[in-house]
């Protein structure tokens, strides 16, 4: 009877499992930052606890295809390599490369979040380089909670250095939100086209992500922004890509500044205080008083004071 039992809480606790995973990654092909604490938790569990019998790389790869492509994703493997307890997977999606780690025995999908930053790719913000007119790039995707966030900060932070600073909000070389395949031509042609309009665009799109009523409220031209996503984006994007890619950008958000990775806060003073470290002679905006409370992510202004929230990205 006792081994019955014991059979039957294993069953159980397998059943447990399977019911958490694709929950989870249900929930992550809207969400994918959702992964970060959900999965990671479950998985660090399973590493501490559970010993691996490994499965092969193919047929992890091959498992990791299937189960994106029955979630009604189209991917295709690029890479697979061993690490640790872990395979290394690269996913393509949509011509994106996704970064996921598996774990051996096949069972378990995490999204890769180094923990830690290669110090060739990254400095603090007393380490960036310091000119006369600082070069600042805020890589974001346009659905990332995260990166909206920093969005929320960096604008009020960049209105108040105004043209003694080259500012600029540019986008990922990869996506992991649905709606970002349409979003992200929108920004990119009001930046590259009607640039007057983009900082009062953004703006109200953080409000609520409606696209639609933005346009409208802007007043953007939108013949002359549907000519420009249908000639000339791919090139405007592929610029972005270009310098996400050889800046070593791997989440949303990602602030460089005079083209080295620069650790911050996402508070409008926290903004202002690490673009203002990277100045020769700071000009008077650098003394603003401006707010020191984190955005919340996602859309919407409030503000609040989460510390996990203000150093999370997707």
């Amino acid at each position: 009877m006792k081994k019955e039992k014991t059979e039957g809480k294993s069953s159980e606790k397998e059943v447990k499992k399977s019911d958490l995973l694709n929950k989870c990654i249900k929930g992550c092909k809207k969400n994918p930052w959702m992964i970060v604490s959900v999965v990671l938790l479950v998985a660090l569990l399973v590493v501490a606890f559970v010993p691996f019998g490994n499965a092969s790389k193919s047929v992890v790869g091959a498992k990791v295809v299937a189960f994106a492509e029955s979630q009604g994703v189209s991917a295709s493997l690029v890479s697979i390599d061993s690490n640790g307890n872990f395979y290394d997977v690269v996913l393509d999606v949509n011509g994106r490369p996704i970064p996921l780690q598996v774990t051996k025995d096949g069972k378990f999908l995490v999204q890769a979040t180094a923990l830690e930053v290669s110090t060739t790719q990254t400095q603090q913000a007393s380490n960036v380089p310091k000119s006369d007119k600082p070069v600042v790039e805020l890589f974001v995707m346009t659905h990332c909670p995260y990166g909206t966030q920093a969005e929320k900060g960096f604008l009020p932070a960049i209105a108040e250095l105004g043209d003694s600073i080259d500012a600029s909000i540019k986008f990922t070389h990869f996506f992991l939100h649905e709606p970002e395949y349409t979003e992200t031509p929108v920004q990119i042609c009001i930046r590259e086209e009607q640039s007057e309009k983009f900082a009062p665009y953004l703006t109200c799109f953080l409000e609520d992500g409606d696209t639609d009523r933005c346009l409208e409220e802007i007043g953007i031209d939108q013949d002359k922004m549907q000519n420009c996503i249908d000639n000339k984006y791919d090139d405007y994007y592929k610029e972005d890509s270009v310098l996400s890619e050889g800046y070593g950008v791997r989440g949303s958000p990602t602030l460089v500044i005079n083209g080295v990775q620069a650790s911050t806060g996402r508070s409008e003073a926290a903004m202002l205080a690490t673009i203002c470290s990277a100045f020769n002679e700071a000009p008077d905006a650098c003394s603003s008083e401006l707010n020191t409370a984190n955005p919340t992510p996602g859309f919407g202004w409030e503000t609040g004071n989460s510390a996990a929230a203000a150093t999370a990205s997707c």
